[in-house]
């Protein structure tokens, strides 16, 4: 099979033939239609510090995927051949306390496709049965199936304090901040700010439904505040770009008793106002990937009922493009300027 391939510990990847990865008992062998390119394929592509730390090479990156499930191994009691696929990208033990107490999410000795496995950046990946999300109805297009991943971590991290009548500040319009407004809006927040310094995203973000797309580099977020009569502050933060600045102007900005989660991975270490945490009795939660899989049952029903909705997530994919031209995917994907990049695997 074909498939993106880093060799060894060095930056870059090959497109090669590969062996068409084993289905084992538990497993579902899945033949790949699209991948999305997500920030951790930067990182492993780059072999920077943070990849260094990540994973072993020689590997397949690539964990964000739809396809057409292809086999089942014999222990498989659910899923079919023939259904269209996509996967959870965490593989857990099960037996840790938090697997046992049916918060997988939180799962200690957690393995990620495409990182500490074989992932999807191939025609055909495998992932155990128990990853598998399948596909109800015609409504998830291949585009869409690809950013599953992404759009579970904007939804578990949109839903993770009641928004009905909440004014929420996004900072970050990467994919996943911006496929976070169109969710804030469906769980009835009033006002949604987004912040970013790329006018391309920002416009994005207005067409998505933001109320106002600020860029960060010519103006403050108070003036935004002011402009929609926001006399108290926000009342949700949504932290999506793991910058400094962006959590230091969010914390200044959040009403008293206001709720924070984080989803951005910082790159260094942050300063906070800690005396405005407390006295302004601020909740900051840490959010990381899908709560399994009540989050996937959440956007599948989302999907299923708000048609406009759903169509303002899909058009945060901005372009697909043909697996073999994977690095010009790559490039734009790390310039920052589009929505997310898909990569097609099929007709190869």
């Amino acid at each position: 099979m074909k498939a993106l391939y880093k060799f060894g510990p060095h930056a870059g990847f090959e497109f090669t033939d590969r062996p068409e990865p084993e289905c084992g008992a538990h497993d579902v062998k899945i033949r790949v239609f699209t991948t999305g390119i997500c920030g951790t394929d930067l990182h492993i592509e780059a072999y920077d510090a943070a990849a260094q730390a990540m994973i072993e090479a020689p590997m397949i990156p690539g964990h964000e995927f739809y396809g057409e499930v292809v086999e089942v191994g014999d222990l498989v009691d659910h899923v079919e051949v023939g259904q269209r696929v996509s996967g959870e990208g965490h593989v857990v033990c099960g037996m840790c306390r938090n697997c046992r107490a049916g918060r997988r999410q939180m799962c200690i000795n957690t393995v990620s496709v495409g990182v500490q496995r074989d992932g999807a950046f191939a025609e055909y990946v495998v992932i155990p049965e128990a990853n598998v999300w399948v596909h109800k109805g015609d409504h998830v297009t291949p585009e869409l199936g690809a950013i599953f991943d992404p759009l579970g971590n904007a939804v578990h991290t949109a839903l993770s304090f009641p928004l009905v009548g909440e004014d929420v500040l996004i900072t970050g319009a990467g994919p996943i901040g911006l496929i976070a407004i169109p969710i804030a809006r469906h769980a009835g927040a009033r006002y949604i700010v987004i912040t970013d310094v790329s006018a391309e995203r920002l416009e994005l973000a207005r067409s998505m439904g933001a109320d106002a797309a600020i860029d960060v580099s010519a103006t403050r977020i108070r003036e935004a505040q002011r402009e929609l009569g926001l006399a108290e502050g926000f009342d949700v933060g949504l932290e999506m770009s793991g910058r400094a600045s962006a959590l230091q102007e969010m914390v200044a900005n959040m009403n008293h008793g206001g709720k924070i989660a984080l989803l951005g991975l910082p790159a260094e270490e942050i300063a906070i106002d800690w005396q405005s945490v407390v006295t302004h009795m601020l909740t900051i939660k840490g959010v990381y990937g899908r709560e399994m899989f009540e989050t996937w049952y959440a956007m599948a029903a989302m999907l299923q009922t708000n048609a406009t909705l759903r169509e303002r997530v899909e058009s945060v994919v901005t372009d697909v493009i043909a697996a073999p031209d994977w690095k010009r995917g790559f490039d734009a994907a790390r310039a920052g300027a589009t929505g997310k990049i898909v990569l097609d695997w099929r007709n190869l």
